[in-house]
């Protein structure tokens, strides 16, 4: 009695759609225009900045450093940049959690007006400034008198620097606040720790990397504006000249290469900030 042995069937599964040649050239078609678009938007005008600055060497950006005020500019910028990270940090993280546990009427407005710095042009930023804290208008005027000086003034950078870089602190913030867990903080509450207390203990260590990520994003941003730094600071050499219209002058000046090199300085710095920024968010999103 003869037996037959018969092969197993196969049966050949259909292509997944991720496995299609017409769908893997789609996304590699995607990707590519999406490189191709970033990399002539961003990483072409960059690269051409450095060779234009560097293309000598050193010797544009010791040329640059060496004119009169340069290093003042620097310096101011930098000290603006700090105070300004700090102070919006600390006020940020309070409208953050006002707007997240603290209700009130109008809240959804106040939510509303952090975003208007980012809808408002700096150059009309600027304009406001002076409108508000002017020697001619009444406020300015008053503090003038008590010996005050805000417009031509480095209070007068420090308060546009504030108003663009406070929503880059609350919109870092905010996301954070809303995704705890508001039993813990009761849980706290009625074991006796005050709302300080709660705050410091067991919101903070949470919202700290929140905190630094937006006040490294406030730095960032401050260093380079120049829209309302150029109405309210009144340029003044060695006083309120700050790095970003110390550029803008060298380029007047027909000091392209001078320029170039001082602008890869304040972008390699800001690139730097951003970097961390995007380690911290990603650190705190993997917790």
């Amino acid at each position: 009695m003869s037996t037959t042995l018969q092969e197993p069937r196969t049966t050949a599964r259909p292509a997944g759609p991720s496995s299609r040649p017409g769908v893997r050239l789609g996304r590699l078609s995607l990707r590519a225009t999406a490189l191709l678009y970033l990399g002539l938007l961003i990483a072409l005008p960059l690269s051409a900045v450095v060779a234009k600055g560097f293309g000598r060497g050193l010797m544009p950006l010791r040329d640059a450093l060496a004119s009169p005020g340069a290093g003042e500019a620097i310096r101011l910028t930098l000290f603006t940049a700090a105070v300004t990270a700090i102070v919006n940090a600390v006020f940020g993280t309070m409208i953050a959690y006002v707007l997240v546990r603290v209700p009130f009427p109008g809240r959804s407005l106040v939510n509303a007006i952090v975003d208007l710095p980012f809808a408002i042009p700096t150059l009309v930023t600027g304009v406001m400034l002076v409108a508000l804290y002017g020697p001619t208008s009444p406020i300015g005027g008053f503090l003038e008198g008590i010996g005050i000086k805000v417009i031509f003034a480095q209070l007068g950078i420090l308060l546009a620097l504030l108003f663009i870089t406070l929503p880059l602190v609350v919109r870092t913030v905010q996301p954070v606040l809303l995704e705890l867990d508001p039993a813990e903080e009761e849980a706290a509450k009625s074991l006796g720790a005050g709302r300080w207390t709660t705050f410091r203990k067991v919101m903070l260590p949470a919202l700290r990397p929140a905190i630094t990520a937006g006040a490294l994003l406030a730095f960032a941003r401050s260093i380079g504006e120049f829209g309302s730094i150029v109405i309210v600071s009144g340029n003044i050499t060695g006083r309120t000249l700050t790095a970003p219209v110390f550029i803008f002058q060298l380029t007047q000046q027909f000091r392209p290469e001078e320029a170039a090199a001082v602008s890869t300085l304040l972008f390699a710095l800001s690139f730097s900030l951003v970097l961390i920024t995007e380690r911290l968010i990603r650190r705190r999103e993997a917790v």
